[in-house]
């Protein structure tokens, strides 16, 4: 299993002038609907559709995650339209809706910027290879607050807001 290693934060405010002033480049843009099948407080179990901003096909994903805080196991693999659609119907469930921007910085590093539709909330997330490459990692100033370990702003609790149920 993989490691996913990563660090999320809020964003007040979309990086349109990095953007227009090349400070930073964009990398590709997609909506992102998921949907939780499972979910305990250590492990999830999601399917998601990723439909490019440029018009090309849909992809679909089937996830599986453990663990929870920076570094955290994660199995990903590609699913088809179908069984995508049949995950989804039988979890009678509403996708989590967001928009990624990837971004790239000065740097190289990828950066992304999710703007949820059911939601006022925008975050930008980091990942890394490493945990020491990770929290020796600075923030730039147009990263809000970190938020990756609050409750409220992870992806299972926003779709759960989206069910209308609670923790």
């Amino acid at each position: 299993m993989n490691q996913e290693i990563e660090r999320k934060f809020f964003l007040s405010v979309y990086p349109q002038a990095l953007l227009d002033s090349g400070a930073l480049k964009l990398a590709g843009r997609e909506t992102i609907e998921q949907t939780y099948l499972a979910l305990t407080e250590t492990e999830e179990i999601r399917i998601r559709r990723l439909a490019s901003a440029d018009g090309g096909p849909a992809h679909y994903t089937h996830t599986y995650k453990r663990g929870h805080g920076l570094s955290r196991g994660e199995a990903e693999y590609e699913i088809s339209e179908e069984i995508y659609k049949q995950l989804l119907e039988g979890s009678g469930r509403l996708p989590l809706i967001k928009t990624r921007t990837k971004v790239q910085d000065a740097a190289g590093r990828l950066l992304e910027i999710d703007d949820y539709h059911q939601f006022n909330l925008k975050t930008v997330e980091v990942e890394f290879a490493s945990v020491e490459e990770a929290e020796g990692f600075a923030a730039p100033d147009w990263f809000g607050e970190e938020v990756g370990s609050q409750q409220e702003y992870r992806n299972k609790t926003l779709w759960r807001e989206v069910q209308g149920i609670g923790d």
